[in-house]
């Protein structure tokens, strides 16, 4: 992809003024990222704003015993919450962003950043719309942890990770991380699944035996 051409990706950038826009484009930097890199983590500072144009950035937090959950995921067309809240409040991450693919993003450096909010009433709106977004899919996430059955929110990960496939290839360990919960429930509420016929375990993979009872209590 050109410099010049990314901007048509986001609609609420293609709308600023095309002195604004000049501005942005010539500023900012069009880059790729390879798989598994790790883009930020805690207790550093953003340096540059990432606005994805192709792949999958997890984000996600660990606990000071270890235990890991994934927040939120960035795909093409959006950029990171986190990132954006570090940027305005000028504080350090607190939480660790990883390439899933291989990544194209356009980044803006933090300068720029800072001087597109203050001068420019569209992109702030774009920042703060994007902003808004990503908060009412984190509060989601709270409260299925706080208040979600394991059961229910299992179900409706395997359904997710399956696809239009029988097998999914996943360890107890990924899906507690996925879930917010420990390895050990979910490997009590896999065996239980396992139990009623509904799947079938081996080393790092789970087949499905029974689609249909799955999807019929992850829709409860």
């Amino acid at each position: 992809m050109s410099q010049s051409d990314w901007i048509n990706q986001f609609p609420g950038l293609s709308r600023l003024p095309s002195d604004i826009r000049d501005y942005l484009q010539a500023q900012s930097k069009v880059i790729t990222i390879p798989s598994e890199t790790v883009i930020f983590g805690p207790g550093k500072p953003p340096e540059q704003l990432l606005l994805l144009l192709s792949g999958t950035v997890r984000v996600q937090k660990t606990s000071e015993q270890g235990r890991e959950i994934v927040l939120y995921r960035v795909h093409a067309g959006e950029s990171c919450v986190l990132t954006t809240a570090c940027l305005m409040a000028y504080e350090d991450y607190s939480a660790e962003g990883i390439a899933e693919t291989g990544l194209t993003a356009v980044a803006i450096p933090r300068e720029v950043f800072d001087r597109m909010v203050a001068d420019s009433p569209e992109f702030r709106q774009f920042v703060f719309t994007a902003y808004s977004r990503r908060m009412t899919d984190l509060f989601a996430v709270v409260e299925e942890i706080a208040f979600g059955r394991i059961d229910i929110r299992l179900a409706q990960k395997l359904i997710e990770l399956a696809a239009d496939q029988s097998t999914i290839h996943a360890t107890h360990q990924k899906l507690a991380i996925e879930l917010g919960t420990a390895r050990e429930v979910i490997s009590r509420q896999l065996s239980e699944f396992q139990r009623r016929n509904w799947i079938e375990q081996a080393r790092g993979v789970i087949h499905l035996l029974d689609r249909d009872a799955i999807r019929s209590l992850a829709d409860q």
